[in-house]
């Protein structure tokens, strides 16, 4: 191990050449050649391993305060030396980062932390902060555009204001703890401002909406790959703290209209929860006022109600995709919107490839659509587009998903019913199946979901006949021992 040595220096000059004399000053030592404790300061030197192109090299640092600052600087040095062992290569490497930090003037690294960068075998240079690495990830994903404009908005508006100057290899769960306390901190403050008698405070929040459970849980999953990425690139070693923390907040479960709430809506305007599904006879209503009042779009929400895809796989549709005949369609498109831009892409997952059966009601209906749709490019002749699409406007042309959506919403409200988005037709079509006894494995292929997972925690909670079912099996038992015992 490299011995080193301690000395003091000064910034005095010699008076006759102007030169620094460094550590020969006479005011440096006293008569009995001991240092000085009133003159000069703390310094030491390291023989270092030579660089790549064999050139000898020290390691210098003046200006520490007192002995013991130096000699427990230099006995860092040593040890983080001492890491590398015989490797050659890695003693070079520690090295290089010893001497960038004493040019830099910035602390020598932590032992542990150098060890664990050793361990991983990758670059031992300086760690970049969160923020340094998140916005060199975004620059370099290639996935889909959504996605990543998704996670840039998470980046900008989370992640680099409460993580961004932590070193990335120093993130712990504490502070992602941390962030999503301090979110939570944020969304108490916006609503009392909500209620405050104070217009101006009132005011003051106009617009601003609070970050809720499915925005938390984004954060973490945006966090979290992230992370996965730095693991797999072998920019840090060890465990995704991401993967450690629990998202504040669960899945909003979806809320059936049943009739008290819906009296207590028209009473109050209170919705009971943000996921809320119609009842099959109110979902009966809906359509045949959407029948009759918006019959340019009405076999798509009756595909949605009963089939529940998505609302970009029902506008992005393939007319080569539905087979009547067979009572059958195969979703492998969708329509999405990058920002108000509509994009045809494949569904995001493999499970979103699918095959969706057709129940007759549904057939006829798409049935008499298609008709009426061969009546419209009659009509228009040679202007008519090859869309290649099903769902299309009566000019030929494609839906434009948010067009879709703004029209559900009128028309909810023009039919008095209460209230639930375009998407919670999905809800609806779940919730309705399994009160019918589908399998949960039937409906979670249908609704393209990866796992029966999530289907049976979104949808199970909502379905009657199954706890009803339970509740007579028990009420049975007991009273069978009631009859025994009389």
């Amino acid at each position: 191990m490299p011995d080193g040595s301690i000395f003091k220096r000064c910034g005095c000059r010699h008076p006759d050449t102007g030169k620094p004399f460094g550590n020969d000053c006479p005011k440096l030592r006293r008569p009995n050649r001991a240092w000085s404790s009133e003159h000069g300061h703390w310094a030491y030197q390291l023989e270092l391993p030579p660089t790549t192109d064999g050139r000898r090299r020290q390691l210098r640092r003046a200006g520490l305060p007192n002995r013991r600052a130096a000699s427990d600087e230099l006995d860092q040095a040593r040890e983080l030396l001492a890491l590398a062992g015989g490797d050659r290569r890695r003693r070079t490497d520690v090295a290089d980062v010893l001497q960038a930090a004493v040019r830099a003037k910035r602390p020598l690294p932590e032992v542990d932390r150098l060890r664990q960068r050793l361990r991983g075998d990758g670059p031992l240079a300086d760690m970049p902060t969160v923020a340094e690495y998140l916005t060199g990830w975004l620059g370099h994903l290639t996935i889909d555009a959504n996605t990543v404009g998704g996670y840039e908005s998470i980046v900008r508006v989370h992640l680099i204001p409460h993580l961004g100057e932590v070193p990335l290899d120093k993130l712990r769960t504490s502070h992602i703890r941390e962030l999503f306390a301090a979110i939570g901190r944020r969304n108490d403050e916006i609503l009392a401002a909500r209620t405050s008698p104070d217009p101006a405070v009132r005011q003051s929040v106009a617009g601003v909406r609070p970050t809720g459970p499915t925005t938390r849980q984004r954060i973490r999953a945006c966090l979290r790959k992230a992370i996965n990425d730095a693991l797999a690139d072998e920019l840090i070693v060890g465990s995704n703290p991401a993967a450690l923390v629990k998202t504040p907040g669960d899945r909003p479960m979806p809320i059936v209209w049943e009739d008290e709430r819906v009296q207590r809506w028209k009473d109050t305007g209170t919705v009971p929860g943000p996921v809320m599904v119609w009842t099959d006879t109110q979902l009966v209503d809906f359509l045949d006022h959407a029948a009759q009042h918006a019959p340019d779009l009405h076999p798509m929400w009756h595909y949605m109600a009963y089939r529940g895809p998505r609302r970009g796989e029902a506008c992005g549709l393939r007319d080569s995709e539905v087979r009547l005949h067979r009572r059958e369609t195969t979703i492998n498109n969708q329509i999405a919107t990058h920002g108000y831009t509509a994009v045809q892409k494949p569904p995001k997952s493999r499970a979103g490839n699918r095959d969706v059966a057709l129940d007759a009601d549904t057939v006829k209906v798409l049935t008499a659509y298609r008709a009426r749709r061969a009546q419209w490019q009659l009509a228009a002749g040679p202007a008519w587009p090859d869309t290649g699409l099903f769902f299309v406007r009566p000019d030929g042309q494609p839906w434009h998903p948010n067009a879709v959506t703004q029209r559900f919403r009128r028309l909810v409200r023009k039919a008095g019913l209460p209230p639930i988005r375009l998407h919670d037709l999905r809800h609806s079509a779940a919730t309705i199946a399994l009160d019918a006894g589908v399998d949960i494995k039937v409906l979670s292929d249908q609704l393209g979901h990866s796992t029966t997972t999530l289907t049976r925690d979104t949808y199970q909670s909502v379905t009657k006949q199954l706890h009803q079912d339970a509740a007579d099996a028990v009420a049975q038992k007991i009273n069978q021992k009631r009859r025994k015992a009389g």
